[in-house]
C-alpha cells in the first residue's frame, strides 16, 4: 500500500491496514514524531483576523451545553447587526474557566491542512475533514461518545488522557452521547505531542486534559452511510431519464411512471454492489475543499506588465 502522508502519521501503512483499521485502536509514534500542518500560532492568527465564525467555532464542556452567546459577539456593518463572530475575550474567560475551544473545518480555511487532507483523502479513496480541540489541564469538552468516522488524534501541546470503549456489535447504532452503561473500555492512554491516537469508527471514546494546555488535530476520515448509498442510487437511476416532469392526468401520470420503472430497472440491471459504494464515496470526495485558485490583487493591479 503506498501511502506516504498516511504513513507520517502511523508508521508502516500496509501493518497500519491489516492490524488496526476498523478493528481496534492503537497509538502510533512516528520517527520524530508526527508533524501537524496546523499549529496554536495558526490558531492565534485565526482569531486575531476577526473574520472566525460559527460554525467553525464553538466553545464546549462535557458537563453542560454552552449558549452561543457566551462565546460569539454581533458585529454592525451600516447599520445592519450580523451576529455569530468569535469573541476573543470570551474565549479566553471560558478557557481560563475549563471550556474546550473546538475549531470546526481547519481544512476550508486553513491551506495548509487542505493540502494534506486532499493528499490523505486520495490515498484513503474516503472524505478526511480535520478539527481542532483546545482544552485546558483537568477538564473535558466532549462526553463519552461515539463518532461517525474513523478518527487519528495527533497531539500538538500538552497532554491528554484517553480512554477507547468497545464498538457495537452491528450497523443499527447511534452516534453522538453513550447514554446508560458504558460498553467496556479497549484502551486507556495518555497522548503527548508528536503521538497519533487511531479510535476505529463508531467505537465510544471519551479524553481529559492532562498536563498543560492540551491541543490535538482530529482527522476524522468519513465513510458512507445509508443515506450516502440511496442518494448514490437515485443518481445512477435517475441518469438521462426523459420523462415528463408535471404529468397533465391520470393516464398521462401512471405513463410517467412506468416509463420511470422502466428505466430504472434498465439503469440499475448491471450495477454492483461495489459501483454503488464507489460512487458514493467519490461524491463525498468530491465535496471537500478544492485545491486554491488564489488571486493576487497587487498583479492585477500591476496590470499586463506586472503579471
Amino acid at each position: 500500500m503506498h501511502a506516504p502522508t498516511l504513513a507520517q502519521w502511523v508508521g508502516d501503512p500496509a501493518a497500519f491496514t491489516t492490524e488496526y483499521w476498523r478493528r481496534r485502536p492503537g497509538v502510533f509514534r512516528p520517527d520524530g514524531g508526527a508533524r501537524s500542518p496546523f499549529t496554536l500560532a495558526d490558531a492565534d492568527a485565526a482569531l486575531a483576523t476577526g473574520f472566525l465564525h460559527e460554525p467553525y467555532v464553538e466553545m464546549t464542556r462535557a458537563e453542560e451545553a454552552l449558549g452561543r452567546d457566551a462565546y460569539l459577539t454581533p458585529r454592525t456593518v451600516y447599520e445592519g447587526t450580523h451576529g455569530g463572530f468569535a469573541d476573543e475575550r470570551k474565549i479566553r474567560a471560558l478557557l481560563d474557566d475549563g471550556a474546550t475551544l473546538l475549531m470546526r473545518r481547519v481544512d476550508q480555511w486553513h491551506g495548509p491542512t487542505r493540502d494534506l487532507l486532499a493528499r490523505l483523502s486520495a490515498e484513503l479513496q474516503r472524505a478526511v475533514e480535520a478539527f481542532c480541540f483546545i482544552t485546558p489541564p483537568g477538564t473535558q469538552g466532549v462526553p463519552l461518545h461515539r463518532d461517525d468516522a474513523d478518527v487519528l488524534v495527533l497531539q500538538l501541546n500538552g497532554s491528554k488522557s484517553w480512554s477507547v470503549h468497545e464498538g457495537p456489535k452491528d450497523g443499527d447504532w447511534q452516534l453522538g452521547r453513550v447514554e446508560g452503561e458504558p460498553p467496556a473500555e479497549v484502551l486507556r492512554t495518555t497522548l503527548r505531542p508528536g503521538e497519533v491516537l487511531y479510535i476505529p469508527r463508531a467505537f465510544a471514546h471519551q479524553a481529559v486534559g492532562d498536563e498543560g494546555l492540551s491541543v490535538h488535530l482530529s482527522l476524522t476520515i468519513r465513510e458512507v452511510h445509508m443515506g450516502d448509498l440511496f442518494r448514490s442510487l437515485q443518481k445512477l437511476s435517475a441518469a438521462s431519464m426523459a420523462i415528463e416532469a408535471r404529468p397533465l392526468d391520470d393516464t398521462a401520470v401512471l405513463a410517467a411512471a412506468t416509463a420511470m420503472l422502466e428505466h430504472v430497472r434498465a439503469a440499475l440491471a448491471d450495477l454492483t454492489p461495489e459501483q454503488l459504494v464507489h460512487h458514493a464515496r467519490r461524491r463525498k470526495l468530491a465535496a471537500l475543499p478544492t485545491p486554491r485558485s488564489p488571486i493576487s490583487l497587487a498583479a492585477l493591479a500591476a496590470g499586463p506588465d506586472g503579471q
